[in-house]
């Protein structure tokens, strides 16, 4: 059955016995996703262009000669598709058992990345057996000696996660994959370092790459600490675009930082800074009592009350000789956003002044 309407085209198709409907343009994938019907992939993020490389998302449809891959097949009116048929799970199986043969059976801590536990997660859900195919393995891991990301190419299965994140999401073309065969390998240009390439460190490729092949360096700083991290939304500070972060926690201690690939001002996208520039949390440096300038011109911890009484006072000061327009108000990049929104009411309310700006603004 198909409905004309004026914004798009609604159609219907049979997944798995029950009718679903579905707009112009829609695969087959995205149609099941929409019914919470899993279909396992390891190539697929919903940011990139369907790729169809890993084939473990390949569906049966009626009247198809062969199985077809359900992220690049669009939904069409009439279809009946099948996901989950005998044929199907033992082809599923069977390629995730040659992808296990080329990686080695590992735990992976969820702290490198995103997607990190993608890989595994499948081998459990379809009873993989590890060591079903043996022979020669391809990838090997790369000496850069970046202080952010983690090359761990043990762990690749060449699904392009990171090739096509880095080219087609953040337009930096900073890797690619060398070689072919078993001697294939993600590289940056010339295989040299990133640091010695395109490469801006926004921390896709390690966000998006399904095996932790690639990972956050700085978050794996925690992973000698046994207890699970807790995450908590967020917004990134440091500029005015208002990027969405999940921040990661352990003992109360910011220990990494996750795009929030939900988020609707970044959709899972952040800079080198909202990645891995957190560290000032808990520097020894950061101030964590109040310091009021004595008669000898010096600094000196007071308590809260004492260093209230000082601003106060000298706030007073300057708006009874010059007028609530003398005062004027910048935010740190660095403090949290309920921070800065309740230092701009506190100049505009307060002051009755516009004058309030963020050292971070772009």
């Amino acid at each position: 059955m198909v409905t004309q309407t004026k914004s798009a085209t609604t159609a219907t198709m049979t997944l798995d016995g029950k009718e679903m409907a579905f707009v112009d343009g829609e695969t087959v994938y995205e149609v099941a996703q929409r019914a919470d019907v899993e279909v396992p992939t390891l190539c697929y993020d919903p940011r990139l262009e369907a790729f169809g490389a890993c084939r473990l998302c390949l569906v049966e449809v009626e009247g198809s000669r062969n199985p077809v891959a359900s992220c690049t097949t669009p939904a069409s009116a009439g279809m009946v598709a099948h996901t989950r048929t005998e044929a199907i799970e033992k082809h599923r199986r069977t390629l995730l058992e040659l992808v296990a043969s080329e990686n080695p059976k590992k735990n992976i801590d969820p702290l490198r990345g995103y997607a990190s536990q993608e890989l595994n997660r499948l081998f459990e859900q379809h009873d993989v057996r590890p060591g079903r195919f043996q022979g020669k393995h391809s990838g090997t891991s790369s000496q850069d000696d970046n202080p952010f990301i983690l090359r761990d190419y043990d762990h690749c299965i060449s699904c392009y996660r990171c090739v096509r994140v880095c080219a087609e999401q953040e337009g930096d073309h900073a890797i690619t994959m060398m070689n072919r065969g078993f001697e294939k390998q993600i590289t940056a240009e010339f295989d040299n370092r990133l640091k010695e390439s395109a490469c801006t460190f926004c921390g896709q490729c390690v966000q998006t790459c399904p095996t932790g092949a690639l990972g956050d360096r700085k978050a794996m700083r925690a992973e000698a600490q046994k207890e699970d991290f807790k995450k908590t939304r967020s917004v990134c500070p440091y500029c005015g675009v208002g990027c969405q972060v999940d921040l990661l926690s352990k003992s109360d201690r910011l220990v990494g930082v996750q795009p929030a690939m939900d988020g609707p001002a970044n959709e899972g996208a952040l800079c080198i800074k909202g990645q891995f520039a957190f560290d000032f949390v808990q520097h020894e440096d950061r101030l964590g009592k109040p310091l009021v300038r004595g008669e000898d011109g010096n600094l000196h911890e007071v308590d809260w009350d004492t260093a209230l009484d000082r601003a106060a006072a000298g706030f007073k000061k300057v708006r009874e000789q010059h007028g609530n327009h003398a005062i004027y108000g910048v935010a740190s990049g660095r403090a949290p956003s309920e921070a800065s929104y309740t230092m701009q009411k506190f100049i505009r309310a307060g002051f009755g002044t516009n004058q309030i700006d963020n050292c971070s603004r772009a």
